[in-house]
């Protein structure tokens, strides 16, 4: 949600903020438009991941009728949650930068108040990296981004020149120049078409197995505490290691070292 049109600040970002009603609206109308656009185009089947916060931002029933919705938490595969070999692209809207990005509206990955850096062998990832990672583990190409000028700079670096919709251009965490939302909408439709117009060019972002993972955390004792497992590995104060044998695995593991409380009991 933070690369929706307008979204500066968390005034539009969690339900406390006194602009979410009227910017779920806005993200579901990016989301409908693009949707839309890639039948149009020649789409014939859509998964959407509704993943942002709480994971229940989306007003479904603006949805188109012949969708489905993946909701709320947790979910082994995080944002990418239902994908498979089926699926001929991904389609990311509403992306920011990641944490270690000096520049982009909100820029943070995964977690902006815990983590600090997430890197998959050796590789600083936003969280488009790993989502497309992860869509790459299913043979499956990111072909479209929409978000900031900052983040789709990060992820076409990334992943390569795929379709981009600059909705906004960046001037700090919490200030930017937008687009008015039916100028946007009218961006993600044009960038869709063309993307699902051009699926054959895109090539699916792979990277080698086993997975290094490595975490670091903006505080001490998450990374104290994980190392008390035997399939980690502490590599400095705030930093930890994890070995997978794929992403699905090193997906999970994320998952749960983010996820997991002791509230979840009963």
């Amino acid at each position: 949600m933070e690369g929706v049109v307008g979204a500066v600040t968390g005034d539009q970002l969690g339900p406390q903020g006194f602009e979410y009603n009227r910017f779920r609206e806005f993200m579901t109308e990016e989301v409908k438009t693009a949707t839309e656009a890639a039948f149009e185009a020649g789409a014939t089947e859509i998964v959407i991941s509704d993943s942002h916060g709480n994971g229940e931002n989306l007003l479904i029933e603006k949805l188109p009728k012949n969708v489905t919705v993946v909701r709320s938490w947790p979910r082994p595969l995080m944002m990418m949650q239902a994908i498979d070999e089926t699926f001929d692209g991904a389609i990311f809207i509403g992306y920011h930068t990641s944490t270690n990005n000096m520049t982009g509206v909100r820029a943070h990955t995964i977690s902006s108040a815990r983590l600090a850096d997430v890197r998959l062998n050796g590789v600083s990832m936003p969280e488009a990296g790993i989502n497309a990672a992860i869509a790459g583990h299913f043979n499956v190409p990111v072909i479209m981004i929409s978000g900031d000028d900052a983040v789709v700079k990060e992820v076409t670096d990334l992943l390569g020149p795929i379709e981009g919709a600059v909705v906004k251009w960046a001037f700090g965490f919490h200030s930017a120049r937008t687009l008015t939302p039916e100028a946007a909408y009218d961006l993600i439709r044009e960038k869709v078409k063309r993307a699902v117009g051009r699926i054959k060019d895109f090539k699916p972002y792979k990277i080698k197995d086993p997975v290094k993972l490595d975490v670091r955390f903006k505080n001490y004792r998450p990374s104290e505490l994980l190392s008390y497992l035997s399939i980690v590995e502490r590599t400095d104060s705030h930093s930890i290691r994890f070995i997978g044998k794929d992403i699905v695995e090193v997906s999970k593991f994320l998952e749960f070292i983010t996820s997991y409380e002791p509230s979840l009991e009963p």
